[in-house]
């Protein structure tokens, strides 16, 4: 049973609510000052304060006050008199969970306690019930998917349902859609399968991808003179996207939120270098070989990126002035937002934000995202909490001062792996978890995505016999040597470099500000 605590110095005059109340099954105590109140709350346990604004003593604002001091997880709800807006203001400053002008109703009290205390069981049976009407269809539109659109559009259907389901107590019906996720993933493989190489042949009409997205996308904007800031977030997946979208909508409205196909290997030396290059990776090979770095190489693989972009414009007639920053510290953050006011006078300005880094600083990255993130809402909520605090988002959130559009993107995403896969290899083998290249691989073909000719999907190699496999859905690779260590290290672990929706279906999203 909840129980209310109602501070009001006229209570004599509100015991039919009270028995209104009471009669709903809700144990109502009564004081009639704030003193009394803050004292009852001090021995008593209370799910509500119902509390009058004027009262002489203690005033209902002053009581508001302590209470957050001493309580401040405890809904408190203001009834006043008064429609002075300042007093409105206030008592919202104070972080009230609402506030009714009097006269009240019983039946307006009851619904703002509902409100109050029911809302999260309410949601979670709408959002169940929901989600059980939809199953049926989602099925469908899973055994159904023919095209990349098709595909994009259910992984924001799968997306929308993980989030809502995620913010309630219904974890049989989260873990039906997981069931369901993971079924749509095992399709997905089959359709990259098929359909990458035609993509990449010209045998079939591909969709956006990493080394087509910017002149698809970007480039007619800045052929119209838009004055743009492009975001690139390194690992961010369309969830992610999703959650920091209202921090975004405070400053800006979304214009546009497109999908696009990251190439494979879903890793940043191969996917981010594509988008800046507007080329796949044999072609940057063999275009730039001063600029691209092979496999087995222990250099960075991605410190042409800038170049990599100018040739690109280059190509295609455009020539402006840009700014390009890479942030992989918070101290150079911070450089760039202090100086962005000088950045944006340019009419293109790029960041590319290594999130994860930001995340990790001077820590290894996967203890982190183990510790912090063990599951894909807690990803969310950790991405959504560092974006709102971070260097990043005043950046951004600077840009409306100069009237700039905002595109925000990434190179790839990210999965949670959970299956080991085993492989054997030499030396020369790369350590990614969800790829491997190289000429003495070892594993099961029916286990992974094997592509034995590199050429056929633009990739190098660097063996005659080199090829490359991809992991699937949830799969992670790990050596046969060694394999209760990479086990216990990497489960459950998020991942990128191989092939499943979270990794390819990746967002584009173009955001004006608010005038």
């Amino acid at each position: 049973m909840n129980r209310i605590l109602w501070a009001d110095d006229e209570m004599e005059h509100l015991q039919p609510h009270v028995l209104f109340l009471k009669e709903k099954g809700y144990d109502v105590l009564t004081v009639k000052s704030g003193d009394e109140a803050i004292e009852l709350m001090e021995r008593e346990a209370v799910d509500v304060v119902l509390l009058d604004e004027n009262m002489p003593g203690l005033t209902g604002l002053d009581t508001l006050l302590q209470i957050k001091k001493s309580r401040p997880a405890v809904p408190v709800v203001m009834i006043t008199k008064s429609e002075e807006e300042r007093i409105m203001d206030d008592a919202l400053g104070s972080q009230i969970a609402d506030y009714l002008i009097k006269p009240v109703n019983p039946k307006q009290i009851l619904l703002c306690l509902k409100k109050i205390l029911e809302q999260p069981r309410l949601v979670t049976e709408k959002t169940s019930t929901e989600y059980r009407k939809a199953f049926n269809e989602l099925g469908r539109k899973i055994a159904d998917a023919r095209n990349f659109i098709e595909w994009a559009e259910l992984y924001k259907e799968i997306t929308h349902w993980e989030m809502e389901l995620g913010k309630t107590d219904e974890a049989s019906m989260g873990e039906i859609l997981s069931m369901q996720k993971k079924d749509a993933n095992q399709d997905f493989v089959k359709f990259i399968e098929r359909k990458y190489a035609l993509w990449l042949s010209g045998k079939e009409e591909k969709p956006v991808m990493s080394h087509t997205v910017l002149k698809e996308w970007l480039f007619p904007l800045l052929k119209k003179n838009e004055s743009i800031l492009l975001v690139v977030i390194d690992n961010l997946r369309y969830d992610q996207w999703k959650a920091i979208q209202p921090v975004l909508e405070k400053n800006f409205r979304v214009v546009n939120e497109r999908i696009f196909c990251s190439i494979l290997p879903t890793a940043t030396a191969y996917a981010r270098n594509a988008l800046f290059s507007g080329l796949l990776p044999s072609e940057m090979e063999k275009r730039y070989p001063q600029w691209w770095v092979p496999e087995e190489s222990e250099e960075g693989k991605n410190q042409f990126e800038k170049e990599f972009f100018e040739s690109h414009l280059q190509r295609h007639g455009i020539k402006i002035p840009f700014t390009y920053h890479k942030i992989h510290s918070h101290s150079f953050a911070t450089k760039v937002l202090d100086e962005a006011d000088q950045h944006f006078k340019a009419p293109l300005n790029i960041v590319v934000y290594n999130f994860v880094d930001m995340l990790s600083h001077t820590r290894n990255e996967l203890e982190v995202i183990k510790e912090l993130a063990q599951d894909e809402p807690a990803y969310r909520n950790l991405t959504a909490g560092w974006f709102r605090h971070s260097p990043l988002s005043e950046i951004i959130k600077k840009s409306v001062r100069h009237n700039k559009k905002v595109i925000l993107c990434t190179d790839h995403g990210t999965v949670r792996v959970q299956y080991p896969v085993k492989v054997v290899g030499d030396k020369m083998v790369n350590t990614n978890l969800r790829y491997k290249t190289g000429k003495a691989l070892g594993y099961n073909p029916k286990e992974v995505v094997e592509v034995k000719k590199p050429e056929d999907i633009f990739l190098p190699s660097q063996f005659l016999s080199s090829r490359f496999i991809f992991a699937k859905g949830y799969d992670y690779f790990v050596y046969q040597n060694n394999y209760h260590h990479y086990v216990q290290v990497y489960a459950n672990t998020f991942q990128h470099g191989g092939i499943s929706m979270e990794e390819m279906l990746i967002p584009y999203v173009e955001l004006e500000p608010l005038r």
